[in-house]
């Protein structure tokens, strides 16, 4: 059955300055693992474009007929078929990465699922990894914009257990499954591209 090949615009804007960034964050990375690949846009521009590592894209099991389109219409060689990872049910299925990435997710799950993420990174992880989250943050209780504040109000009233993150509350799980920040990039339309290491 022909799956419709999703689109977000979001991704299409955001994926050269993520993916400068990418490139010497994963510069010695081998396999990167994809919490929550989406529509699998990400996936199909970064891939071919760092040939050195494996990227294996991940989501819950109704999204994969998206991703598989997109991977279907740009296949590359270093790019992995999604497996089904719910950040709430560990074991996750992926039990080699030495790089994580993940978009635009932590203001999608409920904060329960964001501490399910990190006791799932610090299980996941050896000594040395790196992790980049992408998407918008508060610092000290605040929105950075107008923009970001009008976006957290329209994900609370699609689902009350949706909402922009604080950037210390994430922070904070981070450092207690053993993960350093190194770099808080400021990104477009008022995002951020968080990168930690593994102890």
């Amino acid at each position: 059955m022909m799956v419709e090949k999703p689109f977000s615009q979001a991704c299409e804007n955001n994926r050269q300055p993520i993916l400068q960034v990418l490139e010497n964050v994963f510069a010695h990375s081998c396999h990167v693992l994809e919490v929550g690949s989406g529509t699998g846009q990400h996936a199909v521009y970064f891939a071919p474009r760092m040939p050195h590592l494996v990227w294996q894209t991940s989501d819950l099991a109704e999204n994969h007929g998206a991703i598989n389109a997109w991977l279907d219409e740009y296949p590359a060689d270093n790019l992995r078929r999604p497996v089904v990872l719910d950040v709430d049910r560990q074991p996750w299925p992926v039990t080699a990465a030495d790089a994580v990435f993940t978009a635009n997710t932590c203001h999608i799950m409920s904060w329960e699922s964001v501490i399910s993420l990190f006791a799932g990174l610090e299980k996941l992880l050896q000594p040395g990894a790196q992790v980049v989250i992408y998407g918008p943050f508060n610092y000290g209780g605040e929105f950075t914009s107008d923009s970001n504040a009008r976006f957290d109000q329209m994900l609370k009233q699609n689902a009350p257990h949706r909402g922009i993150r604080d950037f210390d509350a994430v922070n904070r799980l981070a450092s207690e499954a053993g993960l350093t920040l190194l770099d808080d990039h400021a990104m477009p339309a008022n995002n951020r591209l968080l990168v930690w290491q593994r102890a």
